[in-house]
């Protein structure tokens, strides 16, 4: 494997500050250590370029641009060298953990002089590293132009939603409390300090948190933590039934999705499991407590502490009559499962780049780049 060796990162990468954050505002993205911050009309750098989250809890993370962009001073910035594939390097580095080499163990750090001894074996063939950068590159533009055509399912479904049920919205139309159209239960959570009730198998049950619901779209495929059936047992924990919409109303409020199988979730959640009683649909929703006015629950400066699960369930929701709800379903139970078939493909796609990216990394598997 003559294109493989063992090198100081500093022979491929040039490592760079970033800076305070300028006060301009414009379209220039300005990355922080956790991703984009904000706008600028200010560069700092330009063409492709890596971004290494530098301190704290997002320390070692790795995002790539091409493109002007702001780097602010919670980051650092990494152009490659001459003759080497700025993008294989982005992919290098996200497989590397760098967060695992931080000095400081209350507040992690990575510096310059970190990140240029450390030494890693890499292959050093621009011709294949480019070749290892497309096949990851092509798996990361499909995942993305899937993201965002969802983007734009949701957004179509939401106006049409918008515009019949809140624009339009009949003023002879019914309203009730939630507790009165639907079963609303609350999640729970197993005593942290006893390890065993918590999982990370696929055949336990999938446990939904909050970060759960950020990261899902739509429709909940995965969590990052299950629970055992004896947890479930034990502590009574209230199972979620496929095609069920939850709220997360602690903490982070306002989050919403639909379930795809049986599951569980923390006490952050809210589940609204239909009944005899419902008049609508999951879709219409879904769209409610998505744009739901959460602000008149509480005051705004204790909104995120003052939310209860009493309060959701004396959430008002309007009844439309049922020709609008039934056009409004078949307006959008396409949009819906398109939705959810992309973010099926989506999970694949990830799955398959996260297999191959360390092998591709280590030369386990080799692309051949002879014409």
């Amino acid at each position: 494997m003559s294109e493989w060796k063992e090198v100081e990162l500093s022979e491929l990468i040039n490592f760079g500050n970033g800076k305070k954050k300028p006060e301009s505002e414009g379209d220039i993205p300005i990355y922080g250590g956790n991703g984009i911050l904000g706008f600028s009309a200010d560069s700092n750098y330009e063409n492709e370029t890596i971004i290494i989250g530098r301190v704290g809890a997002y320390c070692g993370s790795v995002y790539y641009e091409n493109k002007p962009i702001w780097v602010s001073d919670n980051a650092l910035a990494a152009k490659a060298k001459n003759g080497y594939s700025t993008k294989f390097l982005y992919y290098f580095l996200k497989n590397a953990n760098l967060n695992q080499h931080a000095g400081g163990s209350s507040h992690p750090l990575v510096t310059q002089t970190l990140l240029n001894s450390l030494e890693y074996e890499v292959c050093i063939d621009e011709v294949e590293q480019n070749s290892i950068a497309e096949v990851l590159s092509s798996l990361d533009d499909k995942i993305d132009l899937l993201h965002r055509q969802n983007q734009t399912l949701e957004q179509m479904a939401e106006t049409l939603f918008r515009q019949w049920f809140v624009e339009e919205a009949d003023a002879s139309w019914e309203v009730k409390k939630l507790k009165e159209l639907v079963d609303i239960g609350i999640g729970r959570t197993p005593p942290r300090k006893e390890f065993h009730w918590f999982s990370k198998s696929i055949s336990d049950v999938k446990w939904v948190s909050i970060k759960d619901l950020g990261d899902s779209g739509v429709f909940v495929l995965d969590t990052s933590e299950y629970l055992t059936e004896e947890a479930v047992e034990k502590f009574n924990i209230p199972i979620i039934p496929p095609n069920t919409v939850i709220l997360s109303f602690k903490m982070t409020l306002g989050r919403v999705a639909i379930t795809t199988e049986h599951m569980l979730s923390n006490e952050a959640i809210a589940h609204f499991k239909f009944n005899d009683e419902t008049p609508f649909t999951k879709e219409f929703l879904y769209f409610y407590l998505k744009t739901y006015p959460y602000e008149t629950l509480g005051s705004t400066s204790s909104i995120v502490t003052s939310i209860n699960s009493g309060m959701i369930k004396d959430m008002e929701a309007i009844i439309p009559d049922d020709e609008t709800l039934t056009k409004f379903e078949n307006q959008v139970i396409d949009y819906f499962d398109k939705i959810k078939s992309n973010q099926k493909q989506i999970n694949n796609l990830s799955d398959l780049r996260d297999t191959l990216l360390p092998k591709l990394m280590s030369g386990e598997i080799r692309i051949d780049t002879d014409e």
